[in-house]
């Protein structure tokens, strides 16, 4: 999701202290307008809300009270890459299953193996015509992993409602046969106001599933003396989330491998992609 610039530009009043919601790409988004001081921007608290998931809150300093505009998925990908010397110099390959628990008559295999297509068609390489005759092998792996479970500590803003200063006045209550006027004392006190008192944690437990790609390129030649042909690059891709469903995620683990295949990425590397991000969109929509 991203923020609007803060302030309305359109002339129209801006949103009003209390309770409110939008609906964005199936979810609920309600958040409240309070003031954090009496002479602060108002506080936006916002909680969304998925059904059959957590709830999470957020808090964000807004000033005048802009809202939000559009929505993206964001993924963390975790990436790991090897490669030897010169591995770029190797751009035609063929495509083998390296998972023999998936068959390659499935409409996921074939999607998988044509968002891999894409991805490495990004890096320059291409499927040779004749596999025989192809610089690389690419082994592709892909799935999901079991449930498993996070616990994460939240912080949450706390409110008070203080009570206004009560103060007396004297105001005129009549006249008398005379016409002079008659006066009492009443007490008065001032409207209440929201104060910001701190923060309270508490524990989320959420379940979720790691989904990983990986693509290892070896030799397009056989084995000498028992041992298999030389590995020239690899690359793992992760990305855990709450939801297990890898159709949508491989685009996006697919175009997280572009920038590192033939390339040493020195140990693990975390990126985050959006599913509206121009790799993502290019490895969608297919060669």
């Amino acid at each position: 999701m991203t923020a609007v610039e803060p302030g309305r530009h359109d002339g129209s009043p801006p949103p009003r202290l209390g309770s409110h919601s939008v609906s964005c790409a199936g979810a609920v988004l309600r958040y409240t307008l309070r003031p954090l001081m009496k002479t602060s921007p108002p506080l936006v608290c916002l909680r969304l809300v998925r059904l059959g998931a957590r709830v999470a809150t957020f808090a964000l300093l807004v000033a005048g009270g802009g809202l939000l505009s559009s929505c993206a998925h964001s993924y963390e990908v975790k990436v790991d890459s090897l490669a030897k010397p010169k591995a770029e110099d190797s751009i035609s390959y063929e495509i083998h299953n390296a998972n023999p628990e998936v068959s390659e008559d499935t409409l996921r295999y074939k999607e998988a193996v044509g968002f891999v297509r894409t991805a490495l068609s990004g890096k320059g390489l291409y499927e040779s015509p004749d596999p025989g005759k192809a610089d690389l092998v690419v082994n592709v792996d892909y799935g999901v992993g079991p449930p498993q479970v996070r616990h994460e500590t939240v912080s949450e803003p706390i409110y008070l409602t203080v009570p206004g200063n009560v103060y007396m006045e004297t105001i005129q209550v009549g006249t008398d046969k005379s016409g002079r006027a008659i006066y009492t004392t009443v007490a008065r006190q001032d409207p209440p106001t929201t104060e910001f008192a701190g923060f309270r944690d508490y524990v989320i437990t959420t379940v979720v599933y790691e989904k990983h790609l990986k693509l290892s390129a070896r030799e397009n030649t056989p084995g000498t003396e028992g041992k298999p042909p030389t590995e020239i690059w690899t690359v793992d891709v992760t990305s855990e989330g709450e939801s297990h469903d890898l159709r949508k995620a491989l685009p996006v683990l697919a175009a997280a491998t572009i920038d590192f295949v033939g390339k040493d990425s020195h140990g693990q590397k975390t990126i985050r992609l959006k599913d509206t991000d121009k790799d993502v969109a290019f490895v969608k929509a297919g060669m």
